[in-house]
């Protein structure tokens, strides 16, 4: 399984994240593991942020990678 958790505030980066930001920030986090239980991950999913290119980042609206419903390796990438 992989899905996005994407907000509606543009924000380009992690980097870009203001302390206003905070609650936006919290609320990401609490969405991708309730859509994540709800989806059948209740034994474990990864959750992925990429911040810019050298990491990865394609898209520059930030967005949140949750995967599961299989083993995952580490380290990551």
């Amino acid at each position: 399984m992989h899905f996005l958790v994407v907000p509606r505030k543009h924000i380009a980066t992690l980097d870009d994240l203001q302390e206003e930001d905070k609650p936006l920030a919290g609320h990401i986090l609490y969405t991708a593991q309730r859509l994540a239980r709800e989806r059948g991950c209740e034994e474990g999913f990864r959750v992925v942020m990429n911040c810019r290119e050298l990491a990865g980042q394609s898209v520059f609206h930030i967005h949140m990678h949750v995967l599961g419903q299989r083993r995952m390796a580490w380290p990551p990438g």
